[in-house]
């Protein structure tokens, strides 16, 4: 598999409980305010697999789970085939994903492979603009939301509050989209590290505390909603 990175220990990452985060590489996305921007192409220095695997097994107990990052992780052919692997060491299994690959998700939870879903909505999921990816493929996002929640396996909604994909308007969308029990959290923009620099400084006022919270207090008529 196409292993990108590696955090070896992480307390944030797995709901209540100790992690090792793995980052895959590549992306079909292309978000400008993106934090992993080497992530997105494959090309670079990859780890070796079998050398993430044998350190998960020397962490088997230490540590509670393993999450499946990226990059976006299915979209990687031999995802499968290493979750596998890594169940086969005893872990739990979170996977961060944009939701573009709703087969693929469908699968691995219908495999129990995954324990966790954690999904990144990034505007209104009903018409992303087409900065954040090809329509073809963001277009599949609402299809992710609905098999979550039908199948009811436990999940989270992340929306990370960069402009101009968020604001008032398309978080009423996404909470509406993804009402029910699952929460969502709301995340600042973090600007040190983009993927598409000109294009965000392009768009010099991003959401403050203040937006977070009124962002929150919007989301709430429609689900759990919290800032991290």
């Amino acid at each position: 598999m196409r292993v990108g990175g590696l955090n070896k220990v992480s307390t944030l990452d797995y709901p209540k409980g100790v992690s090792a985060v793995v980052f895959t590489q590549g992306c079909n996305f292309f978000c400008p305010y993106c934090h992993n921007p080497d992530l997105v192409r494959p090309f670079g220095t990859l780890m070796d697999e079998d050398g993430v695997l044998e350190f998960l097994k020397t962490r088997v107990k230490l540590l509670d789970g393993v999450v499946i990052s990226g990059g976006e992780p299915t979209v990687v052919a031999d995802l499968p085939e290493f979750i596998l692997k890594v169940k086969g060491f005893g872990y739990k299994v979170k996977l961060d994903t944009n939701g573009s690959r709703p087969e693929t998700i469908k699968d691995l939870l219908e495999r129990h492979l995954v324990d966790y879903v954690a999904l990144d909505i990034k505007a209104d999921p009903r018409a992303y603009p087409p900065e954040l990816g090809p329509p073809e493929e963001t277009e599949r996002v609402m299809e992710t939301i609905n098999l979550l929640k039908r199948l009811g396996r436990p999940h989270e909604f992340r929306t990370t509050a960069a402009a101009p994909f968020v604001n008032d308007d398309s978080v009423e969308a996404i909470a509406r989209a993804a009402t029910g029990d699952a929460p969502l959290y709301l995340q600042k923009f973090k600007p040190q590290t983009v993927f598409t620099p000109g294009f965000m400084a392009n768009h010099p006022d991003q959401p403050g505390p203040e937006d977070l919270y009124r962002f929150r207090d919007i989301a709430r008529h429609h689900l759990p909603a919290f800032i991290r």
